[in-house]
C-alpha cells in the first residue's frame, strides 16, 4: 500500500505529488511529481525537472530547473541519480561502489536499479510511462522509463532481469503516461508490438484517421505479465488530458518534465 507518512508530507507541503499504491514492503519508497510545486514559470510551470544535465538546458532556466530539483530532494534521503535518456534498453546497476560517479555524470540508461539503501534512483517523463518496481520485501528497487520505443524493445523485461531476483517477487506500479484515447500512432507503432506478441493487438484501436489509439497501461501490463510479474498497479492517468496536473509533450511540445523516483530504506 502507499506510503502514508510520504503522502501526509505531501499534504502537509501542499502538493499533490503521487506515492504508489503497491503490495512492497515500507522500506522500498518513491513516489511521481507532478506540476505543482516548483519554480519554473510558463510554459515550464512549475515543477520541471528538466533534461539529465540542468546546466546545459536549452529549454527552461537552469537556476529553476536545479532548485526544483532540490526542493523534491527534502522528501528524498540523498540527492537522486538521474539518467541520460535515449528511449533505449539499458539498465544500470548503482550502488555505493558506483554512484557518486554517476551523480557527477548521468549514466546513459533508460532504466536503474539498487539494493543499496539510501541510493535514490529517478527517471524523467512528459507521456511516457515511468514504472517504478521492488521486490516485495524490498530487498531492490527499480524505475523504468518507458516510452513507446523502450518498451517495445523491452526495457521492462531488461529492468526485471537487472533486480535479479524471481520475477514473482517483483512488484511494479505504473506512472502517470498518456491515456489511450489521446495516444495516437501509426501502423508502426502497432507493429513494433504486434510482430513480436500477436496477443498485443488489444491494446490499439483503430481510428477514423487509419491510424490508431495504443494504450501504454495495457501494453506495460502485457511485457511485465511476460517477464513473469504480476503484481501490477497504478495507472488510469492521462498526461495529456490532466493538463493542469501534468506535462505533456504531445501537447505543448514546449513543456517539462515529471520526476520519478524509487529508493530503499534501512530495515527497521
Amino acid at each position: 500500500m502507499a506510503d502514508s507518512a510520504l503522502a501526509e508530507r505531501f499534504a502537509a507541503a501542499g502538493l499533490d505529488w503521487i506515492v504508489p499504491q503497491w503490495p512492497a514492503a515500507p522500506r522500498a519508497q518513491g513516489f511521481v511529481t507532478t506540476r505543482q510545486g516548483g519554480t519554473s514559470v510558463a510554459p515550464y510551470a512549475s515543477m520541471n525537472a528538466g533534461g539529465a544535465h540542468p546546466a546545459r538546458d536549452r529549454t527552461d532556466d537552469p537556476e529553476a530547473i536545479a532548485a526544483n530539483r532540490v526542493r523534491m530532494a527534502r522528501f528524498t534521503p540523498a540527492a537522486p541519480v538521474w539518467l541520460e535518456q535515449v528511449h533505449g534498453t539499458s539498465v544500470i546497476a548503482i550502488d555505493a561502489h558506483n554512484v557518486e560517479a554517476c551523480l557527477a555524470v548521468p549514466p546513459v540508461a533508460d532504466a536503474a536499479v539498487t539494493r543499496a539503501t539510501g541510493v535514490v534512483l529517478a527517471v524523467r517523463a512528459a507521456d511516457c510511462l515511468p514504472v517504478l518496481l521492488a521486490e516485495r520485501g524490498g530487498a531492490v528497487v527499480g524505475v523504468a522509463h518507458a516510452g513507446w520505443r523502450g518498451m517495445a524493445a523491452g526495457v521492462l523485461e531488461a529492468t526485471v532481469a537487472a533486480m535479479a531476483v524471481a520475477p514473482a517477487a517483483v512488484v511494479a506500479w505504473l506512472g502517470p503516461a498518456i491515456g489511450p484515447d489521446a495516444f495516437e500512432v501509426g501502423a508502426d507503432v502497432r507493429h513494433a508490438f504486434c510482430n513480436d506478441d500477436p496477443g498485443a493487438a488489444i491494446a490499439f484501436v483503430a481510428t477514423a484517421t487509419g491510424k490508431w489509439h495504443a494504450d501504454l497501461y495495457a501494453l506495460a501490463r502485457r511485457r511485465l505479465a511476460r517477464a513473469g510479474v504480476h503484481a501490477v498497479t497504478g495507472g488510469g492517468w492521462c498526461t495529456y488530458r490532466e493538463a493542469a496536473r501534468f506535462f505533456s509533450y504531445r501537447r505543448e511540445r514546449a513543456t517539462g518534465r515529471m520526476a520519478a523516483v524509487v529508493w530503499r530504506e534501512a530495515a527497521g
